[in-house]
């Protein structure tokens, strides 16, 4: 344990929850942060359990998150925890994320931030008040070939960009199921007003923002529900414009099966391309007008300095998803740290939740051209 390891409180990822476990893997990789309480779940055997199994003291696995709040903010400030986050379904991240924030801790959120865009708006004022840091667990922007394309269209490698292509793409409920993660995913009242979209299709508006460094303002969408007797959509596609003439294309769906996790983008400007695939994290593809195409791989030398701190390992020892998720929490860590920003922090919480409304009302009106609007 060093000296400066900030630690950690959770709200959900008690038993059965895949996240939680990914959350907790992630956070400790590098031995900055320590986990040391939690309200894992509403069911009280399920914390306890949890809690023990992690080596938590019992007297701070809590029944309920508010509970947990009071409690920690009444401990000396040495032992208290410095920050929550929230991994449970989207209808609790707001609640949970109000109540930290009002107690004095900074948060860490899964996405979507909240439910709709109204509790973004009024998380947003929040933490303003607040003045505590917040984020968003994008994990995708934490892969370091995301942050060397993002470098390379910001120092005009690929000329000014004219074309987007982004994908999501899964497979997981191309039929009816029935479990724990499918089941808060497919009820608009825990999900809120989009299924598939707000899930998975964010995650790639996201990236697209982040990387191409323009705005995505307007979207002609068109969202489906393949599978009978599902409320939310489970397939999407939209064409969109983002800031400088850019145009693009986005899908998202989980009913085609046999796909994984196959997030992917593909940015075109007037002189190169570039393409990165999340099931190949270790390549960037780039390309020229008038050289032979380039692949970039993770870890080498060649990569800016800024991206070579991402990694852990040397090249050939390929990082994925856990390391990507632990660059974001060694990025939150030192946001508490020095009261700084983060790559998807309120900004992004905003404008996530403005693009799943413009969707869902761009298809309900005949897939009309609709603005983003915060």
């Amino acid at each position: 344990m060093t000296q400066n390891m900030l630690k950690m409180g959770m709200v959900g990822g008690g038993s059965g929850a895949f996240i939680g476990y990914i959350h907790r893997l992630a956070a400790r990789l590098d031995g900055q942060i320590e986990l040391v309480c939690g309200a894992f779940s509403r069911d009280a055997d399920n914390c306890r359990q949890t809690g023990a199994s992690l080596g938590l003291d019992p007297s701070r696995c809590y029944a309920d998150y508010n509970t947990m709040m009071s409690a920690e903010a009444a401990l000396p400030a040495e032992q208290r925890m410095d920050f929550v986050v929230i991994v449970t379904p989207n209808h609790v991240h707001f609640p949970v994320a109000k109540a930290a924030l009002e107690a004095g801790f900074h948060v860490l959120s899964d996405k979507p931030a909240t439910l709709n865009l109204q509790e973004a708006k009024d998380l947003a004022q929040i933490v303003e008040k607040s003045g505590l840091s917040y984020g968003l667990t994008h994990t995708y922007l934490g892969y370091p070939l995301v942050s060397a394309a993002r470098q390379i269209i910001a120092d005009g490698g690929i000329g000014k960009v004219r074309k987007v292509f982004a994908e999501y793409i899964q497979g997981w409920l191309a039929e009816p199921i029935d479990n724990k993660q499918a089941d808060w995913r497919t009820d608009p009242a825990r999900s809120g007003a989009s299924g598939c979209m707000g899930d998975i299709g964010t995650h790639a508006h996201n990236l697209v923002e982040y990387v191409t460094g323009k705005t995505m303002t307007h979207v002609a969408a068109d969202l489906t529900i393949f599978v009978d007797g599902r409320r939310l959509d489970d397939d999407g596609s939209a064409l969109f414009r983002m800031e400088d003439g850019v145009k693009g294309t986005l899908s998202a769906s989980q009913v085609c099966v046999g796909k994984e996790n196959s997030l992917s983008f593909r940015i075109y400007g007037e002189k190169g391309g570039l393409e990165w695939y999340q099931e190949e994290p270790n390549t960037l593809i780039r390309t020229y007008l008038d050289k032979p195409t380039e692949i970039i791989r993770s870890a080498n030398g060649y990569l800016p300095d800024s991206v070579q701190a991402q990694y852990r390992t040397p090249a050939g020892h390929p990082e994925g998803y856990i390391e990507a998720f632990a660059n974001i929490y060694l990025e939150f860590a030192e946001a508490v740290r020095t009261e700084g920003g983060v790559k998807a922090g309120m900004e992004s919480a905003l404008r996530g939740m403005a693009f799943v409304e413009a969707l869902v009302d761009s298809s309900n009106n005949n897939s009309a051209w609709t603005e983003i609007k915060l």
